[in-house]
């Protein structure tokens, strides 16, 4: 055999690997009836198989927030992260869908309703809709979550004008087998599965057969003089149903069309015309169970842009979800049994919110709001799993390229905070965990502020990932034409600026409001980018430890009211307020609130002691930042600005070294180039104007 047959072999025996063993192989119903008895959750209902699903996959509970992360969001287990979610608030969003999807399996109501995703564009809903279909395709073909289904076979035995084509037929709307028996037989069964079922829920059933399958039963009944197992055991086989959505089976994307072209039928199935020359128009054997809600039976209905739809359209939908019904037309009513998802924007939504005529369809949704990521580090990972996804050239992404996008995006999407309190750049650090660096700042106030103050709710408005992330990709690509090696901020803001008003969801009366943001980041990036710089002119963490251990030693004694020992000369002297202020001072810490972060910055080493952990400066964030930036303070009258900007001021050997210490923080060589200069040009200003 040959190394291509070989391949092919094992690439063979790799695929059937993963079908179910039990994919094609037919089963009786008594078998059927010991199964559910054995594994009562086979019969679970789809709103039960879709909640116990996204515990298949496992989550995490976050305590401090009360909400829990699903891991098939989260994690992304099948896909090794590819499809993943970032944001706190988009994950807020999924736990409360799977809460309505779980009181939705106790029965407590919201199985009745449509799951209506509401959010701006390139939030995440339709990916997170597609996530769902992704993982109940797997979760039904492994054995926790499997499920199965029934056809008719042998039928032109009893029928005598039964189309051969016709001699075994599928359930056309993938009914549990336990539909086939009478309810107050189906009851006895359920109350035994039941009474062995582990799960919060009951499984109920009381669903009637579907037209055709209900015809088959009539005529095979009467064939047999009423003997139900005569017809079960001659006629029916038991088969496994696996979710496919491009076979369409239990699962379904409906997407608008056209007006004209749109047609009820695509919901709830149409007339076979080729079958009603076999049958007659009124022979339910001459319908075609094709329909969308028809096709999600036992599974999930994803409604795409779901309120585009016209008014009389969405009429379906009122008995599909309050009744679990549809009804076809000249047919009788059909059970159904499925998730509903719809998926909108914001337009939409107001249009049919204020509409009168749709009251009894807006009764019957249940909103989940899914916002714009608004922590600028989440929004970063955003792009870097973007970019982890394609084919991106050899360049490399200087430090804070993507989280300066990132806050672009989320000052955008905020709402004005009570200047007072907080600037919108501040409630961005709060919202990104920053809170250490704000004092006194309540971030779970500030949303309820902002969603009050929201026409919808905060994070529901601004620019979208995808604009971000295109002009992301257009710098990249930029930087390949013109020979560049790195993609750095200043490249991404250039691209920001040149193409904002030529993006289509960028509402023309918010320009001037995002230019000013983008000079709010702009600002923000000048502020790091000096800051890499110091680091890497000035920086000596042996230097910052020992000047920590002072501050601490002398904080101390300010709070005992005792006085600090020289370690050379033993002398004892009074704490010396001006080294602490130069220190406190370098977070812009006033003088009235200086004894909250002394007492702050000592607990912070009590608790670390208690822990057996040793005292580092380094380890508080804050501290450290305050020590090193008196470190600059202290350097950086000894440093030729000017040599920052020009190799000609300064020798190779120095130059190199700070170039050196800048790629030890990320940056490529070219771009560490780049930032000293930048960094050192706006150093050299900023000395000229305090001289």
């Amino acid at each position: 055999m040959n190394d291509g047959a070989e391949t092919l072999a094992e690439l063979s025996a790799e695929y059937r690997s993963t079908i179910p063993e039990d994919l094609r192989e037919p089963r009786s119903f008594e078998w059927y009836l010991e199964a559910v008895e054995e594994t009562p959750a086979i019969a679970r209902n789809a709103h039960q198989r879709v909640a116990d699903m996204f515990d298949f996959y496992g989550s995490t509970y976050d305590e401090d927030r009360g909400v829990v992360e699903y891991h098939l969001a989260s994690e992304d287990p099948l896909h090794d992260g590819e499809h993943r979610f970032y944001g706190k608030v988009v994950h807020e969003a999924i736990h409360e869908f799977v809460n309505k999807v779980k009181s939705g399996a106790r029965g407590l109501g919201p199985e009745r309703r449509i799951l209506l995703l509401l959010g701006p564009v390139g939030s995440g809903k339709s990916a997170f809709d597609g996530q769902l279909r992704r993982y109940f395709e797997d979760y039904t073909a492994r054995d926790a979550g499997r499920l199965y289904t029934f056809r008719w076979r042998n039928l032109r035995d009893v029928i005598p004008d039964q189309d051969p084509a016709d001699d075994t037929v599928r359930s056309p709307m993938h009914q549990d087998p336990l539909v086939l028996l009478p309810q107050a037989q189906r009851d006895r069964v359920l109350e035994r599965i039941n009474a062995a079922l582990d799960a919060p829920y009951t499984i109920r059933n009381e669903q009637n057969l579907d037209p055709e399958s209900e015809f088959y039963m009539d005529e095979l009944l009467a064939h047999y003089d009423d003997d139900l197992q005569a017809v079960l055991e001659n006629h029916v086989e038991v088969v496994r149903l696996v979710a496919d959505e491009n076979k369409r089976r239990a699962l379904e994307t409906f997407e608008p069309k056209d007006k004209k072209n749109q047609d009820e039928t695509e919901l709830t199935g149409d007339v076979n015309y080729s079958k009603i020359a076999v049958y007659g128009e009124s022979d339910p054997r001459a319908f075609d169970f094709s329909g969308a809600f028809c096709n999600a039976n036992r599974g999930l209905f994803s409604g795409e842009e779901l309120l585009k739809l016209q008014r009389e359209f969405l009429y379906d939908f009122l008995h599909a979800t309050q009744e679990q019904t549809i009804k076809p037309r000249s047919n009788p009513r059909i059970d159904i049994d499925q998730v509903i998802v719809g998926r909108t924007n914001m337009p939409e939504y107001k249009d049919k919110k204020g509409d009168e005529k749709m009251e009894a369809f807006n009764d019957r949704t249940k909103r989940i709001d899914v916002p714009y990521v608004m922590a600028y580090e989440e929004e970063a990972e955003i792009y870097r799993k973007l970019l982890g996804n394609a084919d991106v050239p050899d360049v490399h992404v200087e430090p804070h390229t993507l989280e300066m996008a990132g806050l672009f995006g989320v000052l955008t999407r905020l709402e004005e905070p009570d200047a007072d309190t907080v600037d919108l750049l501040q409630k961005a650090r709060a919202y990104n965990g920053e809170t250490d660096a704000i004092e006194d700042v309540d971030v779970t106030k500030l949303r309820a502020e902002a969603d009050e103050a929201a026409t919808v709710g905060e994070g529901m408005t601004g620019v979208s990932p995808r604009f971000i992330g295109d002009e992301i990709a257009e710098a990249i690509m930029d930087s390949t034409h013109r020979d560049r090696e790195y993609l750095s901020p200043l490249t991404v803001f250039a691209f920001f600026e040149e193409n904002l008003e030529h993006h289509g969801s960028i509402a023309e009366e918010r320009f001037e409001e995002y230019y000013r943001y983008l000079e709010t980041v702009r600002e923000e990036y000048r502020e790091r980018a000096i800051e890499d710089v110091r680091n890497a002119l000035a920086y000596d963490v042996e230097e910052i430890r020992r000047q920590g251990e002072k501050y601490m030693d002398h904080v101390m004694a300010y709070i005992d009211d005792d006085t600090v020992e020289d370690s050379i000369t033993g002398a004892e002297s009074d704490p010396d307020e001006t080294f602490l202020r130069a220190v406190e001072e370098q977070l812009d810490i006033p003088e009235d609130r200086k004894d909250a972060f002394r007492q702050e910055v000592s607990n912070w080493v009590s608790r670390r002691a208690r822990e057996g952990e040793a005292f580092d400066p380094t380890d508080n964030e804050r501290l450290r930042r305050a020590l090193e930036r008196k470190l600059w303070a202290d350097k950086k009258h000894n440093i030729n600005f000017s040599a920052l900007v020009s190799a000609g001021d300064v020798d190779d050997e120095e130059r190199s070294r700070w170039l050196d210490a800048l790629v030890e923080q990320g940056y490529s060589e070219p771009g560490a180039r780049e930032v000293l200069e930048f960094a050192g040009a706006e150093v050299a200003r900023a000395e000229l104007e305090e001289e």
